[in-house]
């Protein structure tokens, strides 16, 4: 697979981000095909999906930190949870955008695709791209279902931090800290259920990749 990290594409990627068409035909005369730009995106995507796991594992150990306060700087162990929540929002957003991306090219592969089936005139080679593409977009869906009910997951997960950390600002003490601890108990849960979720659906993305590079050998 070809990788979009040369000076020249990079340059094509400011100059064209606003217009997928136009880009994806740069990036055509470059070499690199819609197909290469989807693997990469899901390679991408997938990369996020990891690190939102980490952010998000982060930010449950540090509200942990912040529930079994006992004694100490209270304001800076909710700072840190804080900071922790922030970073959690940002990987989850970095997510959505990456797969919003992946969306976007695999629409433009497969139409391309389909408009270029038929115009093979010979039947047995245009039955056989056709079987490929429809191989292709399903193992895609699959895909996409696994990203998206993962990415469906993290939204409820932020909310719950934001309205504890929202309710500790306003009553930073001890009392306020007991008040949250049944909430956090119900928060650890979906924090553990949406790590799994990314699990599959990391495992959706190797499967898919793996796929992809085996039609390109």
């Amino acid at each position: 697979m070809k990788k979009i990290i040369t000076p020249i594409i990079l340059g094509l990627t400011l100059s064209l981000a606003g217009c997928q068409s136009a880009y994806y035909g740069a990036m055509e005369k470059v070499g690199i095909h819609k197909r290469d730009i989807m693997v990469d995106r899901v390679e991408a995507a997938r990369e996020s999906q990891e690190d939102a796991q980490k952010q998000f594992s982060s930010a449950l150990e540090e509200m942990q930190s912040l529930l079994n306060y006992n004694g100490g700087d209270l304001e800076d162990a909710y700072n840190k949870a804080t900071d922790e929540y922030e970073s959690a929002k940002s990987s989850a957003e970095d997510l959505t955008d990456r797969i919003n991306k992946v969306e976007d090219v695999a629409e433009a592969l497969f139409d391309e695709w389909q408009g270029e089936i038929s115009q093979i005139s010979k039947a047995s080679l245009r039955r056989s791209s056709e079987t490929q593409l429809r191989e292709t977009r399903r193992n895609y869906q699959q895909l996409i279902r696994s990203m998206r009910r993962s990415e469906s997951k993290m939204e409820p997960v932020l909310t719950a931090m934001k309205d504890n950390m929202l309710y500790l600002k306003h009553n930073l003490n001890a009392q306020a800290i007991g008040a949250i601890k049944g909430e956090f108990t119900s928060l650890k849960s979906d924090i553990t259920v949406l790590i799994a979720e990314m699990n599959r659906s990391i495992a959706e993305s190797n499967k898919f990749i793996a796929a992809m590079d085996n039609k390109n050998k």
